[in-house]
């Protein structure tokens, strides 16, 4: 029933958005994936001091919008109902910029990784002796697992020939760690595992390489001048203290504007 009811509130405030945005604004769509676990209303509270960074910066008002199911966020994207998108996991912008016309902003740092990750007493010491052994990982559509899964292949790990217990969440994962259901994990550097996960003494044996966190794009409708603007005013927010806690409160350190090349790369990388 709380699903159904989530999905209706994502159908009627995209059926919606179209005039909100005549009428009141531009629409900025947020998504925090399948971990976020606020309503609309604090996501609103979350994220529009954000919104009010973009439409200061183009002196236009910007709605938030909370984008729950991920369906509903690439048929937004597809359908053009957005103005903006911040959005975690990352593939979904980057289908934005190379599938619907979308423009780049910038991305969230610190990057993204995947960590892979033992329980503090695991005898594997690198991640050569990751091969033959019982791995966790989130389900296999997941943004993450495709993360590991391109890693590992990068390191001559191929999970196709390997013993891989897929699980729901990454909450799962240290679950099945910690109860020996499973010899190692891979999660997201950026969720509340990783960071709990090294808080209580575990190890991570890998790092994968970085990818673009958290992208925030634009609609194929605002002007060059218009996106260099909004760059300029998200590079300048650690600058004062207003700025500082827009960030603190989205829950990033800053903003970076170069990485466009990386973010178009990605899908490629994660082989989708």
């Amino acid at each position: 029933m709380r699903t159904s009811i989530h999905r209706l509130v994502a159908a009627v405030t995209l059926a919606c958005a179209p005039v909100l945005a005549s009428a009141q604004g531009l629409i900025l769509g947020v998504s925090e994936g399948t971990s976020g676990g606020l309503d609309h209303a604090q996501v609103i509270n979350k994220y529009q001091g954000l919104a009010d960074v973009i439409g200061k910066s183009i002196r236009q008002k910007v709605n938030v919008v909370f984008i729950r199911e991920f369906a509903a966020l690439e048929e937004g994207m597809k359908a053009g109902r957005f103005d903006f998108v911040i959005a975690r996991p990352s593939d979904y912008p980057a289908r934005g910029l190379r599938d619907y016309g979308f423009q780049f902003i910038a991305t969230a740092k610190p990057d993204g990784q995947c960590h892979i990750v033992v329980p503090k007493d695991s005898p594997l010491k690198t991640l050569a002796d990751v091969k033959g052994k019982r791995i966790a990982l989130p389900e296999q559509a997941a943004y993450m697992t495709k993360l590991c899964r391109a890693e590992l292949r990068d390191r001559g790990i191929n999970l196709a020939a390997e013993n891989v217990q897929y699980v729901r969440e990454q909450g799962a994962v240290a679950f099945y760690l910690t109860n020996r259901f499973a010899d190692v994990g891979g999660v997201a550097s950026y969720s509340g595992v990783a960071k709990k996960w090294e808080q209580d003494g575990h190890r991570v044996l890998h790092k994968s390489v970085a990818q673009p966190y958290f992208p925030l794009i634009a609609s194929k409708k605002l002007q060059p001048a218009q996106i260099d603007a909004i760059q300029k005013g998200l590079t300048a927010l650690p600058d004062d203290a207003a700025g500082q806690t827009v960030l603190k409160t989205v829950g990033i350190k800053e903003f970076d504007t170069t990485t466009e090349q990386r973010l178009r790369d990605l899908l490629k990388w994660l082989g989708t």
